[in-house]
């Protein structure tokens, strides 16, 4: 054979060989299968236009490795890839599961699915040649087991979950395991997931994406992360017990570092030059950063950023002007600072996003606004700006969607009517207080969902034109605090909320459309009856018709509205009785009928509204006894029934554990009797405990706030914010009679306490001096006797005394509040002395002439007290008659009329005897 003709089958052969090794190997049978059983564990949207699952499309004839979401290798058929992300696959996942038997796996994506809060099971950590695994926001719940640790050629690892589910937890240890043994990861996400932990100082220095947000990470950051050589997203934020501090030099990673995430990570430092090096960034996030001081000017260095969030912290300062000129920023958001001076002009065209609310800016609006053609979102709310703006400045900002002006001080102005027109992208217009007069200007803005007009000078009645410009676009409307006249109907067929409050509208009561939620119309002057076609609204959480002349019956289908949860009618002039039937699972949160015409008994059936909070029925003509069943609702904290015709005596409770959350209990200006039952103040638990890491909470209902009146310091206030300000008590101006109970002394979280115009007899229990935090205190107008407590000088928070009016006698303690306190809230005490209503005691004090008093005094300063005290306790351990026996005959040579206060102490002394015991038996 000739060297040509050789050389020619060997070609032949070549070309043989590469025509075979390029045709995929055929998927292997037994993959096939386990592929077609896990398909049929899970239940996916059909195949159609709109919706389907890849899934559906899997058919055993044709080949596996032909199937969507299917990769095969092409020398060996295994299946090597499989991917069914968002494939809307329902049901779980468990050990015994057929995707275990596709062994060979390189890449795992099951994310955007729905398993059914399955656990991870521990067969993933088998997946030996798995280089990519998936499993995020696809409902897994439970403990991450440790075996996925055992992926040691893992290069990304995504588990994240949505953070307020907080179902995914990973232990300290395995967390730990996990950086250690994962040394080629390049990509790790547990955003959501609950670790608790420090960070590790152990990191692959192959990351390129570290995210650990919200993940309940404390202590403080390790500077190492920060210089990761490959490092290009970091992502620490929301996990808000985590501190940390910038690096002092150059970063290493910031060659390639592009995202810096660490918002609601505590700095509390200057916003440090060396961010300003990292000049590869386009998205930095640090909001809620407890940061200081000013913009550093080495900031306009990262000429790449595209997103700057800086807001919610403490910077001041002016805003550097080149900041608005990088090249690349869209969005900018410095909003909740203390920044101050003037705008200077916007020169870059890329911004999308200019975010200032909540500073102190001022001067005039720059012109160059109108050059920001890409410009979408734009809120300068809440500042100083001052001057005349014209609606012109807007019109060449076509993208335009968000335009917020409000609080400020400025007018906005419309002198090119004729010419002007609002961006058709305009959907959130926010100008209160901006001197708005007419809504002409509005003509041409036809896809409002969202528009403020409050607090402007809006007179008359809403133009015809309004409803049927914004009949399917709008969902909020706020024109509340202007000077409209009327409203006769609302006709916003997609309307959500609706706020007309504190305007001068008159007649009956406008309702609107079924879709509204929160519907504000308080502060007018209505006065026709309420339409029982509210009732229709029933998609109402708040109902605000407060403070009108309303009259007539409150229509009883109220109480079937299951989805509501404020009702708040106080202050008008409604008669009748209450709604009846509150039905089970409602919402109901606060109710609120102060100051009506209503008569009756309170309906049993608020029993059924497990979820209220808030119950003020005071200051209307109520006939009932005291209702003690409300004490069975779990989270109600505030009860106000003042001013009504409740009578009786008020019993022990029996029923455990009752009212645990009240703080505020307002039962004066009725004609209840009898003994104050002492067994009450034991279950008012919310009453007896100081809690200091209590912050003022959050409105959860946008600017709605619940309020009640109270009575303290001698004025009577409208409170809101009440379950987080104040803890009161106020019985005063019933017939209650007895002596005080000295538990009261036990509820150290009171600031008022008013029991004053009653006829309670005896002494003032010594226990009242507990009440540490006490504001107001006001026991004026009984009958008490003996001397004031020593124990109230050490109440440092005092500002009213009121002990006026009794038969209380001796000397007035001496201490720092006492000193402040005026002859009048002594006054009508005849046996008092002391300043201010005479000379000090001691040896210049008026001559006895009452041996009793005499030696109430002398007994009061002498040790004698505590010998009498020590034979009680002594004699406790063998019962409570021999003990007083022992305290009788050590008191035998003594004045026994005083015994009767000391009847009041020892009760007072055993219980917190016991208490210590018991407290003692705990620890030990």
């Amino acid at each position: 054979m000739g060297y040509r003709q050789f050389s020619f089958l060997l070609f032949l052969c070549f070309c043989q060989l590469s025509f075979f090794s390029s045709i995929p190997h055929p998927c292997r049978k037994d993959e096939s299968i386990s592929l077609l059983k896990l398909k049929k564990t899970f239940t996916y949207p059909s195949f159609d236009q709109h919706s389907f699952s890849i899934l559906s499309l899997w058919n055993i004839s044709r080949d596996c490795c032909s199937w969507d979401g299917v990769v095969c290798d092409d020398i060996t058929g295994h299946v090597i890839e499989l991917d069914l992300c968002r494939s809307g696959l329902v049901g779980t996942i468990d050990s015994n599961s057929s995707l275990f038997q596709l062994s060979h796996l390189q890449r795992l994506d099951l994310s955007s699915n729905n398993f059914s809060n399955s656990h991870i099971s521990p067969e993933f950590g088998k997946f030996s040649s798995l280089k990519h695994l998936d499993l995020s926001y696809s409902y897994f719940s439970g403990q991450i087991p440790s075996e996925i640790s055992h992926l040691s050629k893992l290069h990304s690892l995504r588990l994240s979950t949505f953070f307020y589910s907080k179902k995914l937890r990973l232990t300290t240890h395995d967390f730990k395991s996990l950086l250690q043994n994962l040394t080629q990861l390049r990509e790790l996400d547990l955003s959501g997931i609950n670790i608790s932990s420090i960070i590790p100082l152990i990191f692959s220095s192959h990351l390129t994406t570290l995210s650990l947000s919200e993940t309940g990470l404390y202590g403080i950051i390790p500077e190492s992360i920060f210089h990761l050589p490959n490092l290009e997203t970091l992502d620490l934020s929301f996990n808000y017990q985590l501190s940390g501090y910038f690096p002092k030099t150059k970063w290493n990673s910031s060659a390639y570092l592009s995202v810096l995430h660490l918002s609601g990570v505590n700095f509390s430092d200057n916003l440090h030059e060396s961010l300003g090096y990292i000049t590869s960034l386009y998205s930095l996030y640090l909001t809620d950063c407890s940061l200081r001081g000013s913009i550093p000017e080495s900031l306009l260095n990262l000429t790449r950023i595209e997103d700057l969030y800086l807001s919610r912290n403490s910077l001041n300062g002016t805003i550097p002007s080149g900041i608005f000129s990088l090249p690349s920023l869209n969005t900018i958001d410095l909003s909740n600072n203390h920044f101050s001076g003037q705008l200077e002009d916007f020169k870059s065209n890329s911004l999308k996003e200019i975010l200032l609310d909540d500073n102190q800016l001022q001067g005039h609006l720059p012109n160059s606004i109108q050059n920001l053609v890409n410009l979408m979102n734009l809120d300068l709310s809440f500042n100083n700006f001052s001057g005349n703006v014209d609606i012109s400045l807007f019109s060449n900002l076509k993208h335009l969607f968000l335009l917020s002006l409000s609080y400020n001080n400025i007018s906005l102005i419309n002198e090119k009517k004729v010419n002007f027109t609002w961006p058709e992208s305009l959907q959130r217009l926010q100008l209160a207080a901006c001197e708005v007069k007419e809504l002409e200007f509005l003509r041409s803005a036809k896809k409002l969902y969202d528009l403020d007009l409050s607090n402007n000078k809006i007179e008359g009645r809403i133009p015809d034109w309004t409803w049927s410009t914004w009949n399917f676009s709008m969902r909020y409307l706020n024109i509340s605090h202007n000077m409209l006249m009327s409203v006769d109907s609302i006709p916003l067929q997609s309307l959500y909320t609706i706020d007309l409050r504190s305007n001068l509208l008159q007649g009956s009561l406008p309702i609107p459309p079924n879709s509204t939620t929160y519907f504000f119309i308080s502060h007018n002057n209505l006065t026709e009856e309420i339409p029982s076609s509210i009732c229709n609204l029933t998609s109402l959480v708040i109902l605000d018709l407060a403070k009108n002349n309303l009259k007539g019956a409150i229509p009883q289908c109220l109480g079937n509205i299951s989805g509501l949860q404020v009702l708040d009618m106080h202050n008008n002039k409604l008669s009748g009785t209450l709604p009846t039937i509150f039905s089970n699972g409602s919402s109901l949160r606060s109710l609120n009928l102060h100051g009506n015409k209503l008569e009756g008994k309170i309906p049993q059936s608020l029993a059924n509204c497990k979820e209220l909070q808030i119950l003020d029925l005071g200051d209307n003509h109520l006939n009932d006894t005291f209702p003690m069943w409300l004490g069975t609702l779990p989270k109600l904290q505030v009860l106000s029934l003042r001013s009504n015709g409740l009578h009786g005596s008020i019993r022990t409770p029996t029923i455990e554990n009752i009212f645990p959350n009240l703080r505020m209990l307002d039962l004066s200006s009725n004609a209840f009797t009898e003994n104050l039952p002492t067994g009450l103040f034991q279950h008012l638990k919310a009453m007896r405990a100081i809690d200091p890491s209590k912050k003022a909470p959050t409105p959860r209902y946008g600017y709605y706030q619940d309020s009640i009146v109270v009575v303290t310091k001698g004025l009577e206030l409208v409170v809101e914010r009440i379950l987080f300000l104040y803890t009161t008590i106020d019985l005063s101006n019933n017939k209650f009679k007895g002596h005080i109970p000295s538990g009261i002394g036990d509820l150290i979280a009171l600031r008022v306490l008013n029991i004053s115009h009653n006829g309670f007899q005896g002494h003032i229990p010594s226990s009242l001096g507990n009440l540490s935090v006490v504001e107001s205190l006001d026991l004026s107008f009984n009958q008490l006797s003996g001397e004031i407590p020593q124990q109230l000088a050490s109440i440092t928070s005092l500002a009213v005394l009121k002990l006026s009016h009794n038969h209380l006698e001796g000397c007035i303690p001496k201490g720092p509040q006492f000193d402040t306190f005026e002859k009048n809230s002594y006054e009508g005490n005849d046996g008092l002395r002391g300043l201010p209503v005479s000379k000090g005691c001691g040896s210049s004090r008026m001559p006895e002439t009452d041996n009793t008093t005499h030696m109430l005094d002398e007994v009061s300063k002498s040790t004698f007290l505590s010998e009498f005290w020590n034979g009680i306790l002594m004699g406790y351990g063998s019962g409570l008659i021999i003990g007083f026996s022992i305290a009788y005959f050590m008191l035998s040579s003594r004045n026994s009329n005083w015994l009767s206060r000391i009847a009041e102490e020892l009760e007072y002394r055993i219980v917190m005897r016991r208490r210590k015991k018991k407290q003692g038996h705990h620890r030990r």
